[in-house]
């Protein structure tokens, strides 16, 4: 018990550590306060399959933006829901906004990266953003994101979203997701041009066109399921500068509403985020789990077996640094931090969409989205 003890401390102390160092360069951008020296037109690209419930607040906050010259393409990828109606009837409304018609599937194609393609096919912008169909963005989104490629002459932008909760499981668990994806992104690394890492945040991707025509485009990643990171490594190695920054205050997302579609959603990513690794797949969730949920267990364990103080005080002390880190998570996430008592219970939900995502790709050895399949997908 005496070496759990300490092994226990140690690793609470070194996801601190690691968790700091990582946030420390994070970079924070402010919303554009004056005007731009230019103002190049943006594309914005919007895929929509069968996005009813979120697609109409989504393209009103794109088709809104305090900026000057701006198109809205969004593709309707064979929807069988509302998503064409609300399209056509926000239409009438906003001339900015062009509706493409999705065209059949091709069998060489994923869905995401097929419908980006065709809505860059049908823009006209010098700078491309891609987003999803969900994101709700402020009115100076496109402004400070133009301002930002400008003065730090940037081929690539990408921004961390705000976070949207509702239900009880949104609470719990994807605070630790969001948290995690964070940890893997190493933000100091991926916005060094000397360094090979990468990373792309599907939610808001801004690449100037020529770079992206001179990477080949989504042809690139025709069975990618994870575009954006696909996106940002093709990018990155072909000498891009890219960076990504905290976009809280630029746009916000709520992705999934209960614990079904939390479940299926990162299923279908997680395993693939950690480059189909068996390894790597166990490794983060021993790092998870002895970070969120045995620090609990240890200063349980030392309390029933009326363990010395000093092992006692450790294990608080231990725990404490755990919940003032978890307070920090809340805080950042505009989350009240009482909810981080829900975290060991998101943890152990997190592991078993991890083991979940593991188990079904290496058995089933496909992934499944919006009502499509895709066979042995490569990243």
């Amino acid at each position: 018990m005496v070496f759990l003890s300490i092994l226990q401390f140690c690793l609470i102390v070194a996801v601190i550590v690691y968790l700091a160092v990582n946030a420390h360069f994070l970079v924070k951008i402010q919303p554009a306060a004056g005007p731009l020296p230019a103002s190049p037109r943006v594309s914005v690209c919007v895929p929509a399959r069968n996005e009813e419930r979120d697609l109409e607040a989504c393209l009103v906050s794109l088709l809104n933006q305090d900026y000057p010259d701006f198109e809205v393409i969004v593709v309707d990828d064979n929807s069988t829901d509302r998503t064409p109606e609300i399209i056509e009837s926000l239409k009438e409304r906003y001339p900015s906004l062009i509706p493409v018609r999705g065209a059949e599937l091709p069998p060489d194609w994923y869905g995401k990266p097929f419908a980006l393609h065709q809505a860059v096919e049908n823009s006209r912008g010098d700078l491309l953003l891609f987003t999803d169909a969900d994101p709700v963005f402020r009115s100076y989104a496109l402004k400070t994101a133009v301002e930002e490629m400008q003065n730090h002459s940037l081929d690539m932008l990408t921004l961390l979203p705000g976070a949207e909760f509702g239900s009880f499981w949104e609470r719990a668990v994807q605070p630790l997701i969001f948290a995690f994806i964070a940890a893997l992104a190493r933000f100091g690394k991926v916005n060094d041009p000397e360094s090979e890492a990468a990373m792309g945040i599907g939610a808001f991707l801004m690449i100037r066109r020529e770079v992206y025509d001179r990477v080949g485009g989504h042809a690139s990643l025709k069975q990618v399921i994870l575009e954006d990171i696909g996106m940002g490594r093709l990018l990155k190695q072909a000498g891009a500068r890219i960076r990504i920054a905290n976009g809280r205050e630029i746009y916000s997302i709520r992705m999934y509403h209960s614990l079904k579609e939390i479940w299926t959603g990162w299923r279908k990513n997680i395993f693939l985020a950690l480059k189909k690794s068996v390894v790597k797949t166990f490794y983060y969730i021993f790092w998870v789990l002895g970070f969120v949920v045995t620090p609990w267990l240890v200063a349980g364990v030392h309390f029933w077996m009326g363990s010395a103080l000093g092992w006692q005080a450790m294990a608080l002390a231990g725990l404490a640094l755990v919940l003032v880190t978890q307070a920090t998570l809340c805080y950042e996430l505009k989350l009240q931090q009482r909810y981080a008592l829900l975290f060991p219970l998101g943890a152990l939900v997190m592991a078993a969409i991890m083991i979940n995502s593991m188990l079904h790709m290496l058995l089933r050895g496909h992934a499944e989205w919006r009502g499509r399949t895709y066979s042995q997908p490569l990243g």
